[in-house]
């Protein structure tokens, strides 16, 4: 695997469920589609993220669209690799997401985004038009413009939230899960948003390159590309060491990085971070991992989580996902076992 993208990663069975339903109003085989691909014809299951770039590959081809036929018009193959030369000449984060934006808005008509920022935070807010779209197009949206301009500036972008203006699917524990970001649905319009500060992360992507990605497109896009430097992942490393239970507090992480404290906040802001923002992004992908594979008990998953009470545990995840813990396990569960 190349070096500067993340660990392998699976795809729960509710996306993969998702993407075979959209070859349904075509009338085209799910087992020839995934024979193709190199899986099961009865697959039923997750899949790794390779295993997932070849299935939406195939289905992209089978419906000549690479959106596959969950926007108003088709991306018609090729499409998304038109879209990636156009990055190339861009400068910075923002200048690549708006030229991404404008290309999806020409190629799929609806639904498409529009980038705006206050108070520090960029949001990217999406317009349905006329149509009216699931959490699956939504997050399809997501997937293909996240993933195209993480690769461009080589990092991760840690989205704060992201709004579905859509019913939750019976996989809504699948999203907290994939996006790592607290999620909502039933919002009166789509949105995502992040700290403006990355929109000035500068495009460090050459074509001579692009045409490595693209043969393993779009498998790879599904990887959120996770090298990161700076504070922030000095941080979340020493951080990932240690119980929750046992974490330092603000002052003696400033003090153990031989900076002031007032320094370590300036300097985390810079990068688009806070401590709090850290220490709960860890937080919730622990949450998520003890409830959805292992047996202890909800206030045995808060005291691991270093929470005073369990209440508290209840109020946080509910922030992230909408769900109570017992829910969230529950869901998940269900969809592991198709």
């Amino acid at each position: 695997m190349p070096a500067d993208q993340s660990e392998r990663r699976f795809i729960n069975a509710g996306f993969v469920q998702d993407a075979l339903r959209t070859l349904d109003p075509h009338g085209i085989d799910h087992g020839k589609v995934l024979v193709r691909a190199g899986l099961p014809a009865d697959l039923s299951g997750p899949v790794n993220d390779a295993d997932y770039g070849r299935l939406w590959r195939e289905i992209s081809l089978a419906q000549k669209d690479e959106f596959m036929g969950l926007a108003k018009r088709p991306m018609l193959p090729g499409s998304f690799a038109l879209m990636c030369h156009t990055l190339t000449s861009t400068r910075t984060f923002g200048h690549a997401l708006r030229r991404s934006l404008n290309f999806m808005r020409v190629v799929l008509d609806e639904p498409s985004g529009k980038l705006s920022i206050k108070d520090g935070e960029a949001r990217i807010e999406i317009d349905a038009g006329t149509g009216t779209y699931s959490a699956f197009a939504y997050r399809t949206y997501w997937l293909i413009l996240l993933g195209i301009n993480c690769w461009m500036i080589r990092r991760q972008i840690p989205l704060r939230q992201l709004d579905f203006a859509c019913p939750a699917p019976s996989n809504r524990s699948e999203y907290l899960e994939f996006f790592g970001a607290p999620v909502r649905f039933d919002r009166e319009v789509g949105c995502l948003t992040f700290s403006s500060e990355y929109l000035s992360l500068p495009v460090v992507r050459e074509e001579a390159a692009l045409k490595i990605f693209l043969k393993a497109a779009p498998g790879n896009i599904l990887l959120r590309y996770k090298r990161e430097q700076g504070l922030a992942f000095k941080i979340r490393d020493q951080l990932r060491q240690t119980s929750p239970r046992q974490w330092p507090s603000f002052d003696e992480v400033a003090a153990g990085l031989n900076i002031s404290s007032a320094t370590l906040r300036r300097r985390l802001k810079a990068e688009g971070h806070s401590f709090g923002a850290l220490k709960n992004e860890l937080r919730s992908a622990q949450a998520i991992k003890l409830l959805r594979d292992t047996d202890l008990t909800v206030p045995e998953v808060s005291e691991m989580l270093g929470y005073s009470e369990p209440s508290a545990f209840h109020r946080a995840f509910r922030q992230w996902s909408e769900l109570s813990p017992a829910q969230y396990r529950l869901n998940a569960r269900r969809s592991r076992t198709g």
